[in-house]
């Protein structure tokens, strides 16, 4: 690498990232000018690697914030891979400037087909066609959409969909994003039917479209999300195409009614607001006539002791659907009806608390939070519900009711979010009393695996920075790992050697453990133990390491 160029991505972040095995092979891939600089922009870097095969790598970011992907076997097993090192390398040579300059290849073969006549270049480009599959579908389509008649194109686009859609068994992590590709060129036919004056046609291909893709989501591994974004992609076509075409209402109403209530993956939630222009009054009033007539077929859900909470569906969407309408016309009273059907869950008597609160009805806000909470009662308590309620109580001078609540609440399940809400209220009288409880339960229990007392125990304490009392507790009830830790962390400077006792316990658990990213935290910790005590008795603990633990050898490179 040339001195003086600026370095867009830090070689120590890279060798973090990639491994020292990938770095190395990364680097080695670089001098060997095996990567080809395709475009460097402010954002991103794309480059072609020759490797087993010719891998497209991009890399974003600068510095030590580095992103990207790469279509190798690799970065799809385990990530930042060999390629994407050698393309941050062979970027850091092309120094700050390259994006400015336009350079790689891209920006090359662009100035150069600039420079073309338009015959040339179609005639580069039907040469292309006749050797690519994919590109030649892809040409055809557009070119039917354009010329052809209605018949010819809808037949035409149809087997395009069908064809790109089609996945031919599972389609894996490494060909999702081509398949993906080839699925939003089919659909770019068919939103180009929109503005081409086809709008009613675009309309029929796209719904084909969306069954089509909906069928194939079982069979892709979808863990990018192409296929959420290409039924985004079909429904904002059948958008502009219903709003074009201007389909019969009724009819407009009752399609998009089945799809909104029928649909499993969201992509027409919330169709009767964004369709409105396109339903106009008319088709409004069959959607809401249909989602009134099946919302009053649905019973009333209720929870707890009182009532059932088996699932039914149709509820969340029909809410939904009804809630626009009632909104659109001020109708506060059948909002809050709408809510109130189903109470079949503390978070169902939260939203609708939440929502009278919202609508200036504080008073019917924690009446409802009350209810829920009683109806729940035999239930562990749903905080948000707790906190909610107190917060009113509160507001509305109800001090002693609000703290009978949350000790009601944290008498059945003790936790920190609940002692801090006592705290606040009660002041030293409830700290205490909150640690005479917990001490009364963890009596009463055999001490064993389970440190959920004892931990909460050690974190009030350690909050309350009474670190003598936090460390007593561990030796009288126990604590995890995790707790100790965090202790031992806060009281270092008043606590030392119990400071050290839980870092070497935790180093040795680490060795046992074994791999990098274990070796590498358990140095942090001896090095942090260092600070802790004389030079000597760390001298004497990393050698009795060394002799425990000296054939993990990636450990023993640690404590050189």
């Amino acid at each position: 690498m040339k001195a003086g160029k600026q370095m867009r991505f830090d070689v120590d972040t890279l060798k973090d990232l990639a491994g020292d095995k990938a770095f190395a092979r990364g680097e080695a891939y670089y001098r060997e000018g095996q990567v080809v600089l395709l475009s460097v922009e402010p954002e991103r870097v794309l480059a072609q690697v020759a490797g087993t095969e010719d891998y497209r790598t991009k890399l974003t970011g600068h510095g030590e914030e580095i992103d990207g992907e790469c279509s190798c076997p690799a970065f799809g097993e385990g990530g930042f891979c060999k390629h994407m090192v050698a393309v941050a390398l062979a970027a850091n040579a092309a120094g700050a400037d390259a994006a400015a300059d336009g350079a790689g290849a891209l920006a090359r073969m662009r100035d150069h087909l600039k420079a073309k006549g338009a015959g040339a270049l179609v005639e580069m480009i039907m040469d292309l066609a006749e050797r690519d599959p994919a590109l030649f579908r892809k040409l055809d389509v557009a070119a039917t959409a354009v010329n052809a008649d209605d018949k010819t194109v809808e037949a035409r686009l149809r087997k395009a969909i069908d064809e790109a859609t089609r996945t031919r068994g599972f389609v894996d992590y490494r060909e999702a994003a081509d398949w993906a590709d080839g699925v939003e060129s089919a659909l770019d036919a068919v939103g180009d039917l929109v503005s081409a004056g086809r709008a009613g046609l675009a309309l029929k291909l796209v719904g084909w479209a969306i069954g089509r893709i909906e069928r194939a989501i079982e069979e892709v591994d979808d863990s990018d999300g192409h296929c959420g974004a290409l039924l985004e992609r079909a429904r904002d076509i059948h958008l502009a195409a219903a709003c074009a075409a201007r389909p019969d209402p009724m009819a407009l109403a009752r399609d998009l009614f089945a799809r909104e209530i029928g649909d499993g993956y969201g992509t027409f939630d919330g169709a009767v607001a964004l369709y409105a222009g396109a339903l106009g009054e008319e088709g409004l009033a069959e959607y809401r006539r249909l989602a009134a007539e099946a919302w009053a077929k649905l019973p009333p859900r209720a929870g707890g002791a009182h009532g059932r909470r088996e699932y039914i569906a149709g509820y969340e969407p029909l809410k939904r659907i009804l809630d626009f309408f009632a909104e659109r016309e001020g109708e506060v009273d059948m909002r809050i009806a709408l809510r109130a059907k189903d109470l079949s869950s503390p978070w169902s008597y939260l939203q609708l608390a939440e929502f009278c609160r919202a609508q200036g009805r504080v008073e019917e806000a924690l009446r409802r939070a009350e209810e829920g909470l009683w109806l729940f009662e035999d239930d562990r308590p749903d905080e948000r519900l707790v906190f909610f309620a107190v917060d009113l109580l509160t507001q509305a001078g109800r001090t002693s009711d609000a703290e009978a609540r949350l000790w009601g609440a944290f008498e059945k399940a003790p936790s920190l979010e609940l002692y801090a809400r006592l705290r606040k209220l009660g002041g030293t009288a409830a700290r205490w009393r909150v640690l005479e409880f917990l001490e009364t339960r963890l009596a009463e229990e055999t001490r064993g695996q389970d440190h959920h007392l004892s931990d909460l125990v050690v974190r009030i304490l350690a909050q309350e920075k009474s670190f003598d009392e936090a460390w007593a507790a561990v030796r009288r009830h126990g604590a995890s790992m995790g707790v100790k830790e965090t202790l031992a962390r806060a009281s270092e400077a008043t606590h030392p050697s119990e400071a050290v006792d839980v870092y070497a316990a935790r180093v040795d658990g680490l060795a046992d453990v074994g791999g990098n990213s274990a070796y590498a935290e358990a140095a942090k910790l001896i090095a942090r133990m260092a600070a802790l005590r004389s030079a000597a008795e760390q001298a004497a603990y990393v050698a009795a390491l060394k002799t425990r633990f000296g054939r993990k050898r990636n450990l023993m490179k640690l404590l050189r």
